[in-house]
């Protein structure tokens, strides 16, 4: 680091300062961080997952550990209460460390455990969501996006407070990782937070008023027997107004629990609802593909293949056939790679009724009934009630 004005030392002009640390305000401190740690985990045994950086996992014998790193935030989950004292007790030794005990909280979600499992909520983070907006005595609505379709990006006249409108459709982005439910009116709501309009804003403040209503409601997660995994997808074709480009969603689920979801609008226009649904496959392939690799490294390797649940026949069709050139040769080649995860035996691509297809809830607004009933399938409730020794 080059000598501060007011501090240069006359004699020595040219020389810099040795750094002892790095400084939190230099871009490469998060960098030499995790480099520091990543060094000294892998000393004491812990191998640096290669799908996803921030995981360590610790593998010797009967003895597992997992190891989730975000900035100075951890979670440790142990095969034993032995190596979890030990771990704990190196780590201790090279940093300033302190043990909170069982896990209650983590980056805003809060953790509660009982004998039925985890449950996993943003009460308190809803709650200021709704405070920022003004809305505390807002009357609640049923479902978070109405079913009147798609807005136009210039509905309305521009909103005179945009960075309101943007700090409140980031705000909810986050929401969505425990709330799954909203995720589709809150994608709808980030494609304006370049030029919102009053439509845009009468449509977030329709989800902030579900959100009222269900604040305290989470996600689910709880022991299965089951170690399938199982997705669904769907897509809505040409459904963007201004665009027509096609709206395509995905939820995953390992065993009873969902794992993964997405609502997401396709980067090119579809020229059929066929090709539409063959891009949202190969979304959801993609992702199951990084989970197994995910779930191979944790030592927890899938034998079975993955079914994949798609309501369109044609686009099933695609995915094991590859003579149809004339209709997929205007294709990218990257999302042809579905048909050789099939030819492998690693994903199956199966029919499914369009009624109870539970991505339809990542992309399109759906009725009352429907949508409670796809909500209740994404392991979306209220907390367990507690009960005199839980």
């Amino acid at each position: 680091m080059h000598q501060p004005l007011g501090f240069r030392d006359p004699t020595k002009p040219n020389h810099v300062c040795l750094l002892k640390r790095s400084l939190y305000g230099l871009k490469q401190a998060p960098r030499a961080w995790y480099q520091r740690f990543a060094d000294f985990v892998s000393i004491i045994g812990f191998v640096n997952n290669k799908v996803d950086h921030s995981l360590f996992v610790y593998h010797h014998g009967n003895n597992t550990a997992y190891l989730l790193l975000y900035v100075d935030d951890i979670i440790l989950v142990t095969s034993s209460h032995a190596l979890r004292c030990k771990l704990l007790h190196l780590l201790g030794n090279d940093f300033a460390m302190k043990d909170l005990g069982p896990l209650n909280s983590f980056l805003g979600i809060s953790v509660s455990r009982s004998s039925q499992g985890l449950f996993l909520a943003q009460e308190a983070y809803a709650k200021d969501i709704i405070e920022r907006a003004g809305m505390l005595f807002s009357n609640p609505c049923a479902t978070p996006f109405d079913t009147l379709g798609k807005q136009s990006s210039k509905l309305g006249t521009p909103y005179s407070k945009p960075t309101l409108y943007r700090s409140l459709a980031g705000a909810l982005q986050y929401l969505t990782f425990t709330c799954p439910d909203i995720s589709y009116a809150v994608q709808q709501i980030c494609l304006h937070m370049h030029a919102p309009y009053t439509s845009h804003v009468h449509a977030l403040k329709h989800v902030i008023r579900y959100i009222q209503g269900t604040v305290s409601m989470g996600l689910h997660i709880t022991p299965s027997s089951s170690r399938d995994l199982v997705a669904f997808t769907d897509a809505d074709w040409a459904g963007c107004p201004d665009t027509r480009r096609s709206t395509s969603g995905y939820c995953v689920y390992l065993g009873d629990n969902l794992l993964s979801w997405s609502s997401k609008r396709q980067p090119i226009v579809s020229r059929s609802s066929a090709e539409a649904e063959y891009r949202g496959v190969a979304n959801v392939v993609a992702e199951v593909c990084w989970l197994r690799n995910l779930l191979m490294e944790l030592h927890c390797p899938l034998h079975k293949s993955t079914l994949v649940y798609c309501d369109n026949v044609s686009a099933i069709y695609l995915s094991g056939n590859p003579i149809q050139h004339q209709r997929t040769k205007h294709i990218e080649l990257d999302i042809h790679f579905v048909r050789e995860k099939v030819a492998r035996g690693q994903v199956r691509i199966l029919h499914f009724p369009t009624r109870f297809q539970i991505a339809d809830i990542f992309t399109k607004g759906l009725p009352r009934v429907l949508f409670e009933e796809f909500r209740a399938s994404l392991c979306i409730r209220p907390p367990n009630a507690s009960t005199a020794g839980v």
